[in-house]
């Protein structure tokens, strides 16, 4: 226990970059429930561009947005979400995460993260263009953490554009998905 402390202790001293207290939100929805999602090509870890109009007629889709990678909480919520995969493609659904940081940086946390299994796409340039185009682009470059889910028409069914600080609960957009199937 003393050197769970004293490990505490020494990260909080030597963090270089203090943020202090973020606002929980800092942008303006650009789109709402029912409207058609604004269309974006974006590179995946892989290389290879990834667009959201590839899954019209085909899948719900699932995007992610966090703010940066190697931060506590976004850090948390992805590794979960690959955890959780399976009731995602249970309801006919494919996550996308994105952040406005560059591919590098992105492929660096996710070996960090020992992998993530879903297609993670960098809104780095033009910087957050698509995050931009739904109104999730925070006055200091970051994304806010946001949620959409797409139905199979490409119309958005479900926005949650969450408290930078704290992870979304899992349960409630598992349930959004599966109201798309009834």
């Amino acid at each position: 226990m003393t050197c769970l402390f004293a490990a505490v202790a020494f990260a909080e001293h030597f963090t270089p970059y203090h943020v202090g207290k973020l606002k929980p939100t800092d942008s303006v929805l650009k789109v709402a429930v029912g409207d058609p999602a604004p269309d974006f090509e974006l590179p995946g870890l892989d290389g290879n561009k990834v667009r959201l109009s590839d899954y019209r007629g085909k899948k719900n889709v699932v995007i992610s947005f966090v703010p940066a990678a190697w931060t506590p909480v976004c850090s948390d919520q992805w590794p979960g979400y690959n955890l959780a995969l399976e009731l995602f493609h249970g309801n006919n659904a494919e996550l996308l995460g994105i952040s406005a940081d560059n591919t590098p940086s992105q492929a660096a946390w996710a070996t960090a993260m020992h992998g993530l299994d879903f297609p993670v796409l960098s809104d780095f340039w033009p910087h957050g263009a698509a995050a931009a185009s739904y109104g999730v682009l925070r006055s200091d470059g970051m994304t806010e953490r946001a949620l959409f889910i797409i139905d199979t028409k490409g119309i958005i069914r479900f926005i949650d554009v969450h408290d930078i600080n704290m992870r979304p609960d899992l349960g409630v957009l598992i349930h959004e998905l599966e109201k798309l199937g009834k």
